[in-house]
């Protein structure tokens, strides 16, 4: 049970194939239309997730040149909602459409139906969502330091989080932050996230000066230890 997921936003990438990975579903990954159609020969998945705009060519095209050849469930992933994309993804042969921004409670149950409808529902056993002892349930929005505690998040500590999460080990940009956590379109500032960050730590009982879990990375952003 294998899901071949394509974007070139390289932060949605991470982020669905974390949340992918987290309901159990081995991920294969691609940034390109090159690479989309490589790994879909390579790796034979049981279901696509496509974006429609790629470097080298559409998601459009990639849709067509795998329903020449197999009638794997595809859905469509995309920042375009217009309803000609949506009819022509159709006609094109795919399964499914989902507009960004989205949950990724929303993507997994979409998946999941994609595939009972495709009689390719198999057992998956929920992989965990952990970095050392930290354990973060996004549906239910708690973060779990084990034999510790568990802790209330709101939902954009979570969205934080999930990124933070996705890229454990390495610095996230404040940039790449904010946009993740408020949206392309704004909302946001580089205020309003030492705020999130700064309520996230206390929740903790992190340190900024002497983390334990979440470090600031001075004119640059903020990384997740990778191990307690």
């Amino acid at each position: 049970m294998k899901v071949l997921v394509v974007d070139d936003d390289a932060d949605l990438l991470a982020v669905v194939s974390f949340a992918l990975r987290q309901a159990g579903f081995p991920v294969v990954q691609a940034n390109s239309q090159g690479t989309a159609l490589a790994e879909f020969r390579n790796e034979q998945p049981t279901l696509v997730i496509l974006d429609i705009n790629l470097p080298g060519g559409s998601g459009f095209a990639v849709c067509e040149a795998i329903r020449r050849d197999s009638a794997v469930p595809i859905m469509m992933l995309t920042a375009r909602g217009e309803e000609a994309d949506l009819v022509r993804a159709l006609e094109l042969g795919a399964d499914d459409y989902l507009t960004k921004p989205f949950s990724p409670r929303t993507l997994i149950a979409r998946v999941k139906a994609l595939l009972r409808r495709a009689g390719l529902e198999g057992s998956t056993q929920p992989a965990p969502s952990q970095v050392g002892a930290l354990r973060l349930d996004a549906d239910s929005l708690t973060l779990t330091i084990e034999g510790e505690r568990d802790l209330r998040l709101t939902p954009l500590e979570v969205r934080l989080l999930q990124l933070l999460f996705a890229n454990a080990g390495q610095v996230v940009q404040a940039e790449r932050l904010m946009a993740h956590v408020w949206g392309q379109r704004g909302g946001g500032d580089r205020q309003l996230l030492k705020q999130l960050v700064h309520r996230l730590r206390i929740k903790l009982g992190d340190d900024a000066g002497e983390p334990r879990w979440l470090e600031t990375i001075p004119n640059a952003g903020y990384r997740l230890r990778a191990a307690d």
